[in-house]
């Protein structure tokens, strides 16, 4: 169950319907999960892919306003870069291992490859984004069990619905506060008095940082469960973030940096290890791949105006709570060598 249905409220913003990225209209997510014995002594496979549709049609075609925010850059992201130059998305999100990028690449390539022929032919390439967490405590992430058809079907299995969470998908190895970890999901409405129309902000995160002694019960009213502590790596966090509320690649980047807040107040510093990443899109608005015009119109809205600070806490307060409903969801795991990290409410 989610935080929320163990008594615990963050924030003041209302969560939207499904509390999850998908309230926002138009936005899907896909996962495979996979967990399983290998026939080498004490190794397993406990990994797996996540799929984020910023839109069921063609990204290529119909791109999406986008930014990233490096919060600490110890990670192996692919796609970053072209995203801060030209402000856009035109693949789905995929998140997965440290090791399962490059099949992950190459999976989603050959999907955009055969649903858009003239990429590479009659016009450009396209820009993959895949973003990761080490999941090598759990799985035995040497062995590459990601596989390009993993990226393909957790893209094809998309869907609009309430989000499955914790131990599933790129968070089936992820060890949080040491703590099965894993993928969490939440959103806020946003409204304003002097707004007519309500938007909505989505989080969507994949959860492998922090030691149990940084995590705050006393705050979240939670009792403290005995433990021994895992002795694992620094960790990670990729958090994407969505709305559907009117605004640009650079006032994207400005909400993605509120995620840092909603992510240290779960108890993390950034460590030196990690790698803490958000990518954050607006479904507003597609930009055509091809079109005949030399200009281009958006509404956008005012950086002074009262939406934009609420846009703010709602993404720092959707990011909070989709770190606390990756460990309230997620299950007690086994992993490779005879490991095994306990859930935090298992």
């Amino acid at each position: 169950m989610k935080i929320r249905e163990r008594g615990v409220t963050i924030g003041k913003l209302q969560p939207g319907k499904k509390n999850c990225i998908t309230d926002v209209e138009g936005v899907m997510v896909g996962q495979i999960t996979l967990h399983y014995p290998l026939n080498d002594n004490d190794q397993y496979v406990c990994t797996g892919v996540t799929a984020v549709l910023p839109h069921g049609r063609n990204l290529f075609r119909e791109k999406v306003p986008a930014a990233s925010y490096v919060i600490n850059g110890f990670g192996k992201t692919t796609g970053l870069v072209q995203v801060e130059e030209l402000g856009m998305i035109e693949s789905p999100i995929m998140l997965t291992n440290t090791f399962g990028v490059p099949a992950v690449t190459h999976g989603t390539l050959e999907h955009m490859l055969r649903t858009t022929p003239e990429i590479g032919d009659t016009t450009g390439t396209v820009n993959i984004v895949v973003g990761e967490c080490n999941d090598g405590y759990l799985n035995s992430i040497r062995a590459l069990p990601v596989k390009p058809e993993h990226a393909i079907a957790a893209i094809e299995n998309a869907n609009s619905e309430r989000t499955e969470e914790g131990a599933v998908g790129a968070g089936k190895g992820m060890v949080c506060f040491g703590y099965k970890g894993g993928v969490g999901a939440s959103s806020r409405v946003i409204s304003e008095e002097q707004s007519s129309k309500d938007y909505i902000i989505g989080c969507l995160v994949v959860t492998n940082f922090g030691n149990k002694d940084e995590f705050p019960f006393r705050k979240y009213g939670l009792s403290e469960i005995p433990q021994e502590t895992k002795e694992t790596p620094d960790g990670s966090i990729m958090i994407i973030l969505a709305t559907d509320a009117p605004v640009s690649d650079r006032q994207l980047k400005r909400l993605a940096k509120r995620c840092g807040i909603g992510l240290g107040r779960t108890g993390s510093h950034y460590s030196n290890g990690s790698g803490d990443i958000v990518i954050a899109f607006s479904t507003a608005r597609t930009i055509s791949h091809q079109s005949t015009e030399h200009v281009e119109f958006a509404h956008l809205i005012r950086d002074d105006h009262p939406l934009m600070n609420k846009l703010f806490q709602g993404a720092a307060e959707s990011a909070e709570e989709a770190i606390l409903n990756s460990l309230s969801q997620a299950e007690t795991t086994k992993g490779r060598q005879e490991r095994v990290v306990e859930g935090m409410f298992s």
